[in-house]
């Protein structure tokens, strides 16, 4: 894996949000890649409940700047990085203030989900492209986890499929066992994602009943698939498995390392 570029976009990441199983697995993967000699870069949202004079965020002016247009809004992007302590390793984070600064990630205090999340995935995905492109950093691979997370196959796939810099670039979803709760309007997501031009055949997952919608987007425009629980819901796992893409089975943690760079060397690059 030495000199291999792994791009890590993930809704959630420690020591930047509380541990959970998505959180820890987005740090513990890159950091084993890392050791490995891959070339490594991670995202994640820069939610307002993260503590920035504690884990010395700071804004990177230079990719900065830029306007994103959000379902025909212009919502300007920051780009915040830090770096993991004894890691070196750094994060960047996708930062706006209408869609992050709220003290909360997906849900307010009464736990309902935001209604503009929809839109901040959005935001989320493109701006982690346009901060790569302007980085001019070309992935291999392109592993994403998590709800927030969610979108980026999609516009990789469509959006920015005609993007020289990502021809090469495969997509890799973990996908867990971790649904949101409640359920985001479907019909408003698709007309926002409808208005960047994307394929409105593309957005056949979106157009059901269930909150794994969105989740089902990531896995219909991935490369490849890990399963980041031990379980996962039976239409999660029927889907998956009815695509014939390469897939790996859940990873102990004692094993994940050598497991995890097998698959991506000789499932995903092939």
């Amino acid at each position: 894996m030495k000199d291999k570029r792994i791009l890590y976009v993930s809704s959630e990441l420690v020591p930047y949000l509380p541990e959970n199983e998505i959180s820890k697995l987005s740090f513990d993967v890159p950091k084993a890649m890392h050791k490995q000699g891959v070339q490594i870069r991670m995202f994640m949202p820069r939610f307002g409940v993260i503590n920035e004079r504690r884990h010395q965020l700071h804004e990177v002016i230079r990719l900065s700047g830029m306007n994103l247009i959000i379902n025909d809004m212009d919502m300007p992007l920051i780009i915040k990085v830090a770096s993991i302590p004894k890691e070196r390793m750094q994060v960047y984070f996708i930062d706006n203030d209408e869609y992050f600064k709220r003290k909360s990630v997906l849900t307010d205090e009464e736990g309902k989900l935001f209604e503009d999340n929809d839109e901040r995935a959005i935001f989320f995905a493109k701006g982690v492209v346009e901060t790569v492109k302007k980085l001019k950093w070309a992935p291999d691979i392109i592993h994403v986890h998590g709800w927030m997370s969610s979108l980026v196959p999609l516009y990789i796939k469509e959006y920015y499929k005609n993007d020289p810099l990502f021809a090469e670039s495969k997509i890799v979803t973990s996908i867990f066992n971790k649904s949101i709760n409640g359920s985001i309007d479907r019909k408003k997501l698709i007309e926002k994602i409808k208005f960047d031009n994307i394929n409105i055949e593309k957005l056949a997952m979106l157009d059901g009943d269930d909150d794994d919608c969105m989740l089902k987007v990531a896995i219909d425009n991935s490369d490849a698939i890990i399963k980041g629980s031990e379980k996962l819901p039976e239409e999660i796992s029927q889907l998956i498995s009815s695509l014939n893409l390469p897939i790996l089975d859940y990873q102990p943690t004692e094993n994940f390392t050598e497991s995890y760079s097998n698959f991506y060397l000789n499932e995903v690059l092939q």
